[in-house]
């Protein structure tokens, strides 16, 4: 292969000029010669038998060159890629065969998108909005009444009707105009009382209702309900099998042992802890979250369009393959979502477009910071990876080259380096904010 010449004819484009000597071109002509001439039937000659120049003297001397160019083609564009120093983030297009026969060889040239040079306004010290962290006695209550409601169990009643908070173990059939409908009938359904699970007026009548009652209720379904029931007058009979009620435990210091604590006290003081413990972690996810948006503003740059339609598609079919895993596929989740797939795909290409800019702002940062990695860290990676992947470590570093691991190490300094750098800042009050949005 030789690279003739590699030119910044656009923005973000190259045209290439490749050459290949007669000698190579001759050889790719052979091989395909050799791939193919059990396909070809020449009469008088067994299939696949028929001589070369045989071949080429009933279908034309160049019969071979377009397999002869499509096979050599990837490996030459490797090549003059590698050689000019050029990223390309799309396919070669606009291809120009100006030579190709086994006299002189080929010669070509194409054209070809490269990843684009960015600058950085700013990376370190971005200013990001934090919530500051703080728990309430409501919260720390909250949390204790599910905490109890964990701990309850179900007490079986069966000397007294129906109230308010039981739960019932019912059948019920419903109609309307006296016919029975889909999706009106159950048996041993479990429905606690004042969830509102069921329609306005339903789970209120079986209150007062003892065990083994047959009986009739009326309700009206709501307006905004199924177009075939809305509005409708229906009667649903009801057979009352159980009822069963919660029993909470008591608030007190057996119940704090219970949960590794000595005293209520103690108990809501650990609950106040975990709280804020969590809360500082979501808060600081949103944190870098925002960070990593401001980042993505700082980039500057004519990034090429293909490289955010190409993140987007690899981030539709990524989606695609974690729901098929799921027993699911996109257009079935989508409809569960409430999205259409025009929806959909808009919101994935803008997330693209972050995606890219966030790709070329820590590229740039890695570039800039000149970052050295220690050969026991890269080691650290290799065996964190064997670990991972239950592979002997010399295995795993044939699988994934050393300048691969190193570049990722790179990567993750220079995300580090950003969320370590920036400024946590306290959101602005909400009138402000519609301030700045109506601006």
């Amino acid at each position: 292969m030789s690279l003739v010449s590699a030119n910044k004819t656009e923005t973000n484009t190259y045209t290439v000029e490749i050459s290949v000597s007669a000698e190579d071109f001759k050889k790719a002509v052979q091989d395909s010669y050799f791939a193919n001439r059990k396909k070809i039937q020449i009469p008088g000659f067994r299939k696949g038998k028929a001589p070369k120049h045989l071949i080429e003297s009933m279908y034309g001397e160049d019969f071979f060159y377009e397999d002869a160019l499509e096979a050599i083609f990837p490996a030459e564009v490797e090549a003059a890629y590698k050689e000019a120093g050029i990223e390309p983030v799309d396919q070669p297009r606009d291809l120009d065969v100006k030579t190709m026969n086994v006299t002189e060889g080929l010669n070509f040239t194409f054209k070809v998108t490269v990843k684009p040079e960015i600058t950085l306004k700013q990376y370190k010290g971005l200013e990001a909005e934090k919530e500051t962290v703080e728990v309430t006695d409501e919260e720390i209550d909250g949390e204790i009444k599910y905490m109890l409601d964990r701990g309850s169990r179900l007490v079986d009643v069966d000397d007294r009707a129906v109230q308010k908070g039981d739960i019932t173990i019912i059948d019920f059939e419903g109609f309307v105009d006296g016919v029975a409908f889909d999706g009106g009938k159950a048996e041993k359904y479990s429905l606690t009382i004042g969830d509102g699970q069921f329609i306005p007026g339903f789970e209120d009548q079986i209150i007062g209702h003892s065990i083994g009652e047959e009986f009739d209720i009326n309700v009206t379904f709501p307006e905004d309900y199924a177009p075939e029931l809305a509005s409708k007058e229906a009667v649903f009979k009801i057979k009352l099998h159980e009822i069963k009620f919660k029993e909470i435990p008591e608030l007190d210091d057996e119940f704090a042992k219970d949960q590794d604590y000595e005293t209520v006290a103690e108990l809501r003081e650990g609950v106040k802890s975990d709280l804020a413990a969590h809360k500082e972690e979501s808060y600081q996810h949103a944190f870098e979250d925002r960070v990593i948006e401001k980042l993505c503003d700082n980039v500057e740059g004519e990034i090429p369009e293909v490289m955010y339609d190409n993140k987007a598609k690899e981030n539709i079919d990524g989606f695609a393959n974690r729901i098929r895993q799921q027993g699911l596929d996109v257009d079935m989740y989508l409809s569960y979502m409430g999205l259409d797939r025009e929806s959909y795909e808009k919101m994935m290409r803008e997330r693209a477009v972050n995606d890219v800019k966030y790709e070329l702002a820590i590229e740039k940062i890695v570039e800039l910071e000149n970052f050295e990695i220690p050969a026991e860290e890269i080691d650290k990676e290799y065996a964190d990876m064997a670990e991972q992947y239950k592979l002997d470590v010399e295995k795993i570093k044939e699988i994934v080259p050393v300048d691969a691991v190193e570049g990722q190490l790179k990567r993750q300094k220079a995300a580090k380096l950003v969320i370590d750098t920036a400024v946590a800042v306290a959101p602005k009050p909400k009138e402000e904010k519609a301030e700045d949005k109506a601006e």
